[in-house]
């Protein structure tokens, strides 16, 4: 008789499938600063409705046929036309390659040259979906120390060194150079040209992601490091997500012909959705230059908003990014603060934000950071939820649980913060004086919060032998 038990794959899973579940939207808070959604009233849907109709009207019956390998030969010859206006590259249609978004591109070239342990040199902090997909090649991802200006060259070089002295691989640079995710970074021209010149004397090729080149609020643009080679050492990654809509799935990529014949034998499938190429061509023929500079217009708005924000709230004792473009701005809090062991309380309070770990190459740092997107809501949403960020602080501090110094000083009242072990009974001393002075120096208006710390604080140390292990 047949058994009635389930039938498992667990046995026999590849040993390259990594194991996961199935994915479920994320969490969003009223004030969503964890996303880089566009705001929703920019999206072009009529515009959209009407090139995909007169598309559909002209080039319909195209549709009973499966699209060309590459993808829709008239929206990569726009593309060809766009980046040499744009970005300074010259390149043919035929070495243009269409995809579902930047990120089934990165997918592609991991693929193409990444085998396990084979080692990818980022920026110190960088995007977690090219994270994911490095880590899903078992690469060993090298952060580099960054400045205001990107990576710094120096730093690049010798960790190039030191890997090859250790008999490891260093197959990709990896960058974002045109305002950088999460940092907001660009890097000037001239270390552009440093990072060609390092990649050539290493033979390591270059990818540029420049996403989110044009979400530039200045009339001043760096040209693409694609731009500037010669030589074929740089793959070019582009996107219509962050311009036009994430939902339309379509990116490309640009790279000498080998290398996408290589691409093209990876990719499954066929071309790209035919349906969204046809709109986005046409859409973008009569209305993605002016389109750019309406949402650039609207992003200007949204991102003084936050840094205002930021300024009234957070003060003096907090730093944070002053971006020109793009749709990130890093906060970074003093060390003790740890942000990550918030996010989950902070969208009880309707905020979202992503903390800094999440794009730390090796998981270790960033737990005082945080990264805010400025795209979504509106200037007074933006102006608003900065403000209960601040006051998630507040709302952490411990006033009802006695914790472990009441074996010292049992008459002592709660007051402090838990931030290192995340533990209600187990608050920290040095952890709870950074906060206090934070919203001390922060204009924080509530000092009966700030006393009960104080008095805490106090407690701990006239009562204890060894306060910090508090």
């Amino acid at each position: 008789m047949p058994s009635s038990k389930n039938f498992s794959f667990e046995s026999l899973y590849s040993k390259s499938t990594p194991p996961g579940k199935l994915r479920t939207p994320p969490s969003r808070g009223k004030f969503d600063f964890a996303v880089a959604y566009p705001d929703p009233n920019s999206l072009p849907i009529k515009e959209l409705i009407e090139s995909l109709k007169i598309g559909l009207e002209e080039e319909g019956k195209n549709l009973a046929i499966y699209p060309h390998p590459q993808g829709y030969p008239p929206l990569r010859k726009f593309i060809a036309q766009k980046v040499f206006t744009d970005r300074g590259i010259k390149t043919d249609y035929e070495n243009i390659i269409l995809g579902n978004g930047s990120g089934e591109h990165l997918y592609m070239i991991a693929e193409a040259l990444l085998n396990p342990n084979d080692v990818v040199f980022t920026e110190e902090f960088v995007y977690s979906g090219t994270l994911a997909i490095l880590r899903r090649f078992k690469s060993t991802i090298i952060p580099v120390k960054c400045d205001s200006e990107g990576m710094i060259p120096e730093e690049l070089e010798n960790s190039i060194i030191n890997i090859k002295k250790q008999n490891k691989i260093p197959k990709i640079i990896y960058t974002i150079p045109t305002f950088q995710n999460p940092l907001g970074l660009v890097s000037p021209v001239n270390r552009r040209l440093k990072f060609l010149e390092i990649s050539k004397k290493h033979n390591i090729p270059i990818v540029e992601d420049d996403c989110y080149a044009d979400l530039n609020f200045t009339k001043i643009s760096e040209s693409a490091i694609y731009s500037l080679d010669k030589t074929g050492n740089v793959i070019y990654v582009g996107s219509f997500s962050k311009i036009i809509a994430p939902g339309v799935r379509l990116g490309y990529i640009i790279a000498q012909p080998d290398f996408l014949d290589r691409i093209n034998a990876i990719k499954s499938g066929g071309g790209v959705n035919e349906f969204a190429s046809i709109a986005i061509h046409r859409y973008s023929e009569k209305y993605l230059k002016s389109h750019i500079e309406s949402i650039n217009n609207i992003l200007i708005k949204k991102r003084d908003a936050m840094l205002a924000a930021l300024g009234e709230n957070f003060g003096s004792k907090a730093e944070w990014s002053k971006p020109n473009g793009g749709l990130y701005i890093w906060l970074k809090m003093p060390s003790n603060i740890n942000l990550s062991s918030l996010q989950k309380e902070s969208l009880k309070y309707g905020v979202g934000f992503q903390p800094g770990n999440l794009f730390s190459p090796n998981s270790d740092s960033g737990e005082n950071c945080a990264r805010l997107c400025f795209g979504y809501n509106t200037p007074e949403e933006i102006y608003e939820g900065i403000r209960e960020l601040a006051l998630i602080l507040e709302k952490n501090q411990i006033l009802e649980i006695k914790g472990d110094w009441v074996t010292n000083n049992k008459n002592l009242l709660p007051g402090g913060w838990a931030f290192q072990y995340e533990n209600d009974f187990y608050p920290d001393v040095d952890d709870t004086a950074v906060v206090a002075m934070f919203l001390d120096r922060a204009g924080y208006q509530n000092k009966k919060s700030l006393e009960k710390a104080c008095n805490w604080i106090v407690g701990c140390l006239l009562y204890t032998s060894d306060a910090a292990d508090e």
